[in-house]
C-alpha cells in the first residue's frame, strides 16, 4: 500500500472526532508489529522513529528506508513520523518516506522555543512535511520537564500563532517513559486547549495512562495519541519468558518472532478498545 501521509490521517481523525494512534518503532520487529497490528484491527497508524532510535542504530536512513518499505508493501495503512528531534542537523539528511516530524525545543526557554520552532516549521512546510512541535512539560525525558506542569490554553494558542506549527504536544498529566498506567489527565484541560487551539493536540506518554482515560481525552479533543513505553514492555516481557524458560535457545529469530506477535497483539487491542 503507498505511504499514507501523517496530515491526512490526522485531519481525517479531527474531522470525525477521534483519534490516530501514533507507535514508535527501534527495530524491524517493531515496525511490523506495528503493521500487523494496524491491518487486524482496520485502522490507520503512524509508524514512529524517534531521534533517541537514530542514535541507536548510528544512521537515520537504513531505519527510515526500511520502514518506509516495509509500510509500502504492507496492507496496513500507516505513515512515517520522525519524533523528538532536537538536532536540527538530522533533518538535513536522507528523510526517506518521512511525512512529518516532531521538532522538540521544549528544553529551551519560551522565547527561544517559539524562535526554534518558527524556523524548523518554515523550513520543512517549504519540504511539503507536517510539523508538530511541544509546549509545556510532558515529563520523563531525562529529567528535563517537571511533569506537574500544565499547559494554559492561552499560551497554546498564542504559541501555535507564532510558530505556524500543524500540531501541538500539551501537558495534560501523562509523563514519558511510565511502564504503568498511573497517571491522571486533566480531561477539562485538554477540551480547553481544544477549544483554545486551531490545530489537532497531541497526547505523549500514553503508556502510563488507563484506558478508559484515553478513550475519554479523544473525545474531549485530543487527535494523535503517542504510544512507545508501551511496546517495549510488551516485546521485552515475551523475550524475557522465552529466554527464561529455554536457557538454551540461541536463534534470535525463535525469541523476536513472538516478541514481534506481542507487539502486534498490543497494537491491535489498543485500536480496538480506544478506536472501536
Amino acid at each position: 500500500m503507498t505511504l499514507a501521509r501523517t496530515a491526512d490521517l490526522v485531519a481525517d481523525a479531527r474531522t470525525r472526532g477521534s483519534g490516530v494512534l501514533a507507535f514508535n518503532a527501534i527495530t524491524l520487529e517493531h515496525a511490523e508489529g506495528v503493521l500487523d497490528g494496524a491491518h487486524r484491527a482496520g485502522h490507520p497508524v503512524v509508524l514512529q522513529v524517534s531521534e533517541n532510535a537514530v542514535r541507536y542504530h548510528g544512521l537515520a536512513a537504513p531505519l527510515l528506508h526500511a520502514c518506509t518499505a516495509l509500510a509500502e508493501a504492507h496492507p496496513a495503512t500507516a505513515s512515517l513520523h520522525l519524533d523528538h528531534v532536537t538536532d536540527r542537523s538530522l533533518l538535513e539528511g536522507d528523510l526517506a518516506g518521512v511525512g512529518s516530524v516532531m521538532y522538540d525545543a521544549s528544553t529551551h526557554d519560551d522565547a527561544t522555543n517559539r524562535d526554534l520552532t518558527r524556523q524548523v516549521c518554515a523550513e520543512l512546510h517549504a519540504r511539503g512535511l507536517f510539523v508538530e512541535a511541544e509546549l509545556g512539560a510532558i515529563g520523563g525525558k531525562g529529567g528535563a520537564h517537571d511533569p506537574g506542569v500544565r499547559t494554559d490554553p492561552g499560551d497554546a494558542a498564542a504559541f501555535v500563532a507564532a510558530t505556524g506549527v500543524d500540531a501541538l504536544a500539551v501537558a495534560v498529566g501523562s509523563t514519558h517513559a511510565m511502564t504503568e498506567a498511573t497517571a491522571a489527565l486533566d480531561t477539562d484541560l485538554v477540551a480547553r486547549i481544544a477549544a483554545a487551539v486551531p490545530v489537532p493536540l497531541v497526547l505523549h506518554g500514553s503508556s502510563g495512562v488507563r484506558r478508559e482515560d484515553l478513550r475519554a481525552v479523544i473525545g474531549s479533543g485530543m487527535t494523535k495519541v503517542n504510544v512507545g513505553t508501551a511496546l517495549n514492555v510488551a516485546f521485552t516481557s515475551r523475550v524475557r519468558d522465552l529466554l527464561d524458560a529455554d536457557p538454551k535457545l540461541t536463534d534470535p529469530r525463535r525469541y523476536l518472532g513472538p516478541a514481534r506477535d506481542a507487539v502486534a497483539d498490543l497494537v491491535a487491542g489498543l485500536l480496538d478498545d480506544l478506536l472501536g
